[in-house]
């Protein structure tokens, strides 16, 4: 089996920040502090978050291919869950001409628009064997939380999500990685990760979900097991209903056991926010599949940039 090291990171679209979390400047190549901090992580599969691509705040650079090169992918994708500039008070000042999914990758980098974009990123050494994207749609209200550089409480918005899949070629076969960034908005992230579950369904196990979830604990592992649980009952009423047609019989209801959760655990518990001080782990990396025996060590070190630490794990898969 390969030794990997998997991570996950959410960049805070690249900021320098100074030893007690308040923003620094960018320095003149504004790429050159998120390219130390990947190359430092040495990962082969690395799930990035917050992702700026040609933003004027963070000096217009694609940060995606940025950290592709710092890290040495042989492949990734980023997948713009919108077109537009940042606002101080609204969110964002979308671009109407670009309002759905796009997805960039190594063929965009030579020939691109320079439209400002923002989402979320997988970049891999090893090779793909099928890339698969989607966006959320944001809840319909935001609410009051800590901004880097703000005192006190800001009001934010909510604002659109992207997930990107991929199934990488392994040393022992097939397996499959999910990249997302999910809502702040309580009850929203729930259903967002839930569905991201029922969408890699017909992908091939074992299953590395990563990312900034917004939420702690127990909770994305009990959602993913929940997702995988109503999967399974899904497919037993289809193969039930399936046989009474052809039969033409009506059978008496019977009451079915209810189905148990299991197999998806986190391979790193440990907190990643914020950076200057951890005290909650918002970022995750949850398996099914992958044996627990086979998760080495885990780490989430401190970087010049961004308010979330890399979570960084290595396994064997």
């Amino acid at each position: 089996m390969s030794h990997l090291r998997i991570a996950t990171y959410n960049l805070l679209h690249g900021q320098p920040l100074a030893a007690d979390g308040s923003p620094d400047p960018y320095p003149a190549d504004a790429g050159a502090p998120l390219g130390e901090a990947v190359a430092d992580l040495d990962a082969d599969v690395l799930a990035l978050q917050e992702v700026d691509r040609y933003q004027e705040r963070s000096g217009c650079v694609d940060q995606a291919a940025v950290a592709a090169k710092a890290m040495g992918a042989a492949d990734w994708r980023f997948a713009a869950a919108l077109h537009g500039t940042p606002a101080p008070l609204s969110g964002w000042l979308p671009d109407p001409d670009l309002p759905g999914l796009q997805v960039y990758g190594p063929a965009e980098v030579d020939t691109a628009t320079g439209q400002p974009s923002y989402g979320t990123a997988l970049l891999t050494r090893l090779p793909v064997r099928h890339w698969r994207a989607r966006r959320f749609a944001p809840a319909p209200f935001g609410l009051p939380l800590k901004v880097a550089g703000r005192r006190g409480l800001t009001p934010v918005p909510d604002e659109p999500r992207a997930a990107i899949a991929a199934v990488l070629e392994g040393s022992e076969g097939p397996f499959t990685v999910v990249a997302a960034h999910l809502s702040f908005v309580p009850g929203w992230n729930v259903a967002q990760l839930a569905g991201i579950r029922r969408w890699i369904a017909d992908l091939p196990q074992p299953y590395l979900v990563l990312g900034d979830f917004n939420l702690i604990g127990a909770v994305p592992r009990t959602v993913l097991g929940s997702a995988a649980a109503i999967e399974r009952t899904t497919s037993r009423e289809r193969v039930r209903n399936a046989r009474q047609a052809r039969t033409g019989l009506r059978r008496r209801r019977t009451r079915e056991p209810r189905p148990r959760l299991q197999g998806w655990y986190d391979l790193a518990r440990t907190p990643t926010y914020p950076s200057h001080r951890p005290a909650v782990q918002f970022d995750h990396i949850l398996g099914i599949g992958v044996p627990r025996t086979a998760v080495g060590s885990v780490s989430a070190p401190r970087t010049a940039v961004s308010d979330h630490r890399p979570l960084v794990v290595d396994v064997r898969i």
